[in-house]
This record gives structure tokens, C-alpha cells and sequence, in this order.
């Protein structure tokens, strides 16, 4: 019984790995140093995924768009939608998806899988505006609005949540974009595994520099290389299968 027991776990995590599917963003066509921005709030896809690109106020976006631009020194608004990592996650990938929470639109900062999904894990930064904003105290104002730099006790969180099939949070964990001085300028993995099965991810965000109308923080983040694994009919048969036989197991002991 044990070893059938540990052929069908097996063979449901050689399943899951075989249909591992990684979001980069590069089948997304962009000019080079540039980003999509539409005058519309509009749907757009990448490896299978869904993602919101809000148009707010007539001028402004929200929401999450797609980007390669390079520019890592330039401080302020403007530059929001550049990684201070200047690229995307490996050779050859260029194209990252930039996050923004504007609290004011409503705009929901959220991805939709189409179906149940395991979060693997997936690549995280600072875009340039927030981490010259937070690191050096410059946000392209004189004086500066935000707090900066960081130090001691001081932090800038990102808060990711699954969601079930009707969109509500049924998990979450935080990823620290900023710790006190040190602030992420690199690619880092986190695994998000812990959030379950899904059929989507929300972000909110959370820092120590907060104010009468919330976060005075610059509210962006940027991700590649997310890591998403389907949840199939043929895997729940495994998992059927595998709490009959150990109730079986535990019935006849």
C-alpha cells in the first residue's frame, strides 16, 4: 500500500512540472525602450493569462501594462514604467509587466488564469520611480513628497493574493520590496506555492511611509517570469485516488 501511495504522489508531481507554463511577457511585441499604453481601459493576454490595463482620468493609466524601457536614473512620475533592473529576467527577455495601485480609479491590480492554477513562484523588482523615490529620497519632486532614504524600521511591501473562482482572497502572502536601507534593484524569485490553488492573483501593497490619503510610497512593482501550473481534471482523479486508498489504508490497520 505504501509504495502505491508513493507512485501516485510521483506521478502527479512529474504531471504538475511537465505543464509548468512561465508568463515572460516576450510574446508580447513592443518597439524597443517603450511600454503599452492605450486610451482605453483594455484586456490584454499573455501565456494564457489575463491582465487589466486601466485608463483613468483621461490621462493616466493603472492597473498593469507591459514594458521593456531601460531608463534607471531618471527619478519622478514619468519614469513609472521602467524596472530599475533596466531589463527583463535572463538572456534574451526583455519585456517585464509593471504593476500600479491607483486607490483613487478603483482598478482592480489583478491577473486572471481562466482556471484553477498553482502559483509556482514568481520574479519581482522595484520600478525606477519608487526605488529612487524610497533609496536616495528622490521622487522628481523639490522637496520630496516621500520618505526617503529608508532606514531603520521602514518598509515597502507587496501583498499578493490568490483568488478563488469568484475573485475573492482566499490566501496571501508579502514580498518585501524594501527592508529598512536595503531596497531591491535586482530580479528576485519568491515562491508563492503557499497561496495554494487559484484562479487568479491580487496585489495591494503596504509601507511604513503612509499618510492622511494613504501610502505617500510610489505604489508600483514589476514581475516577470511568473510560473503558473494548471490544475487539471486528471490530477484530481490522482488526488481522489490517492485519499481513497489511504483511507483504505487506515480503515484496514
Amino acid at each position: 500500500m505504501k509504495m502505491i501511495l508513493m507512485t501516485i504522489a510521483a506521478s502527479m508531481t512529474v504531471m504538475l512540472s511537465a505543464q509548468a507554463a512561465v508568463i515572460d511577457f516576450d510574446d508580447k511585441v513592443l518597439a524597443p525602450d517603450s511600454a503599452f499604453n492605450a486610451n482605453a481601459t483594455v484586456s490584454w493576454n499573455s501565456g494564457g493569462a489575463d491582465f487589466l490595463y486601466g485608463y483613468n482620468y483621461g490621462c493616466c493609466w493603472s492597473s498593469f501594462t507591459y514594458s521593456n524601457k531601460t531608463d534607471t536614473t531618471t527619478a519622478g512620475f514619468t519614469n513609472d514604467q521602467s524596472a530599475i533592473t533596466g531589463d527583463g529576467v535572463g538572456a534574451g527577455q526583455d519585456n517585464y509587466a509593471v504593476g500600479y495601485l491607483d486607490t483613487f480609479s478603483g482598478t482592480p491590480l489583478a491577473v486572471d488564469f481562466g482556471g484553477a492554477r498553482t502559483v509556482q513562484g514568481s520574479y519581482f523588482t522595484n520600478v525606477t520611480y519608487t526605488y529612487l523615490a524610497i533609496a536616495n529620497g528622490d521622487d522628481g519632486n523639490d522637496p520630496a513628497f516621500v520618505k526617503g532614504p529608508f532606514g531603520d524600521g521602514d518598509f515597502y511591501k507587496l501583498i499578493v493574493s490568490g483568488l478563488d473562482a469568484s475573485g475573492l482572497a482566499i490566501s496571501s502572502l508579502e514580498v518585501l520590496l524594501a527592508d529598512g536601507a536595503n531596497v531591491v534593484d535586482s530580479w528576485e524569485w519568491y515562491d508563492l506555492s503557499s497561496l495554494g490553488e487559484v484562479y487568479g492573483l491580487s496585489f495591494a501593497m503596504d509601507s511604513s511611509d503612509s499618510g492622511a490619503f494613504g501610502l505617500n510610497t510610489p505604489t508600483y512593482f514589476a514581475m516577470d517570469s511568473l510560473t503558473i501550473v494548471p490544475v487539471p481534471a486528471a490530477v484530481w482523479l490522482f488526488a481522489t485516488a490517492l485519499g481513497f486508498l489511504g483511507l483504505r489504508h487506515k480503515l484496514a490497520a
